[in-house]
C-alpha cells in the first residue's frame, strides 16, 4: 500500500451536544459512549462529542457541508460562531509513529487510531473555544480591578459581580466535568502504537499545558472577583452603618428639638 495523507477537520460549536439525541437525529451512525460515529459518502466519517465538536476525517468540502446540513435541521438554531481546526495524518507502512513538521506520520491507521486522533483534535478546538470565553472573562476581570485600584472603590451593586462569578464557576466546572483531557483512553492500554499516538499527539497540541492555563486563569477570576465583592459588601456595610448612626442622631436632635 502506498503512502496516504488523511485529513481530520475539527469544528467546536457554542452548545454542547447530546449524542444519544444526535444518534436519534442522524440514523446510521455507531454509538459509542463518549462519541457517535458516522460513515459518510466518499469513505469519509464524522465524530461526534459531548462537549459539541465534530470532527470530519477525509471529507471533501460538499460531504461537509451536507453533514452541516443535516446536523443544523437535527440542532435548530445551532451557532454559526465556531473554532476550526485542521490536522494532518501520514500513513505510510513501515513507518515508526512519530510527529514531522505538524503532521502525525503512522504505519497504519486503523478504526481505533482514527478515533483517538478525532478526539484528540476535537478536544484541541474546544480546548480553544474555552480559552477565547476565559480571555474575555480575564479581560473583564481586569477592568473591574483597574477601576477598583484607579477609584479605589467598586460599584454597590453586587448582583452583576454574582452572575460574573457564577459565569466563571460554571465555565470552570464545564471545563472540568466535560472535556475530560487528563483522562487517558482505554485503547491506549490495549495498545502501545496507540499510546505512542496519544502521548505524541497531547504535546503536538499541547493540551496537558493549555488545561493547566485555563484551570489557573478561571481560579485566579473567581478568586479576584471574590474579593471584590468582599470589598463591595464591606462598602455597602460602611454605608449602612453611617446611614444608622445618622437615624440616631437625627432622632437625638429632633427628640431635643421637641422639648423646647
Amino acid at each position: 500500500m502506498s503512502a496516504r495523507d488523511h485529513s481530520f477537520s475539527a469544528v467546536a460549536f457554542e452548545e454542547n451536544f447530546s449524542i444519544r439525541e444526535l444518534a436519534a437525529a442522524l440514523p446510521g451512525g455507531r454509538l459509542e459512549p463518549h462519541f457517535l460515529e458516522r460513515v459518510l459518502p466518499e469513505n469519509a466519517a464524522a465524530f461526534y462529542y459531548p462537549f459539541g465538536a465534530v470532527v470530519f476525517l477525509d471529507a471533501p468540502p460538499g460531504v461537509r457541508e451536507e453533514e452541516d446540513r443535516r446536523l443544523r435541521a437535527a440542532r435548530p438554531g445551532l451557532t454559526k460562531q465556531v473554532v476550526r481546526e485542521d490536522f494532518t495524518v501520514r500513513e505510510e507502512p513501515g513507518e515508526t509513529t512519530r510527529i514531522v513538521e505538524g503532521r502525525l506520520v503512522v504505519d497504519r491507521l486503523s478504526g481505533d487510531r482514527a478515533s483517538l486522533i478525532a478526539q484528540t483534535v476535537a478536544q484541541s478546538a474546544a480546548m480553544e473555544y474555552y480559552e477565547r470565553i476565559v480571555d474575555r472573562l480575564f479581560e473583564r476581570t481586569r477592568r473591574i480591578v483597574d477601576r477598583l485600584e484607579s477609584r479605589g472603590s467598586v460599584p454597590l451593586g453586587t448582583r452583576s459581580l454574582n452572575q460574573f462569578i457564577g459565569q466563571a464557576i460554571g465555565t470552570r466546572n464545564e471545563v472540568l466535568s466535560i472535556l475530560h483531557l487528563l483522562d487517558k483512553p482505554d485503547t491506549t492500554w490495549e495498545d502501545a502504537a496507540i499510546d505512542r499516538i496519544y502521548s505524541d499527539l497531547r504535546s503536538e497540541f499541547d493540551l496537558e499545558d493549555r488545561y493547566s492555563a485555563l484551570e489557573s486563569k478561571l481560579r485566579a477570576i473567581q478568586e479576584t472577583l471574590q474579593l471584590v465583592l468582599d470589598v463591595a459588601r464591606e462598602r455597602r456595610l460602611f454605608l449602612l452603618e453611617i446611614s444608622i448612626v445618622v437615624l440616631i442622631l437625627f432622632e437625638v436632635v429632633w427628640s431635643i428639638v421637641g422639648r423646647r
